[in-house]
């Protein structure tokens, strides 16, 4: 039997890898770009530097269409910058979310039963207050019996 070579001998197994699909970016993706007149290597920040600096230089030596393409390469890697800076702002306060749900379950199963948290605690007057009421209702309870045991 003939081996089968080429891209999509396994279709329909694995993830497909469509042109569209945007893989989530990180700080330390390298990317490949074909500047106007030359290949760049590097990640979103390098190389938002470095078009950033080719577009100086060429401003510099007085080519103001090769710096302008320069900058328009730099922009779009400070919109990727961007992007990726508010997709961690994003992940960090989700994280700080569930941690913060995580501590509250937590510090609701470690409250034992039947007792009351400290927002729910009697101040030190209404305790007293509840103590000198059932005191009274004893001393009456007392009398009552007393009474009725004559």
């Amino acid at each position: 039997m003939k081996r089968i070579r080429g891209r999509h001998h396994r279709a329909g197994s694995g993830p497909s890898r469509s042109s569209n699909a945007q893989t989530p970016l990180n700080r330390n993706h390298v990317f490949d770009s074909n500047g106007p007149d030359l290949r760049v290597r590097g990640t979103a920040q390098q190389l938002f530097e470095k078009y950033l600096q080719l577009g100086r230089d060429a401003t510099g030596t007085g080519d103001r269409i090769l710096a302008e393409a320069y900058f328009q390469h730099a922009e779009h890697y400070f919109r990727i910058l961007n992007a990726m800076n508010q997709a961690a702002e994003k992940s960090q306060q989700e994280r700080t979310e569930r941690q913060q749900q995580r501590q509250r379950a937590y510090e609701d199963r470690r409250e034992p039963r039947g007792e009351r948290s400290e927002e729910e605690q009697p101040s030190q007057e209404q305790d007293a207050e509840h103590n000198a009421e059932r005191s009274s209702e004893d001393d009456q309870d007392h009398r009552t019996a007393e009474v009725e045991a004559d």
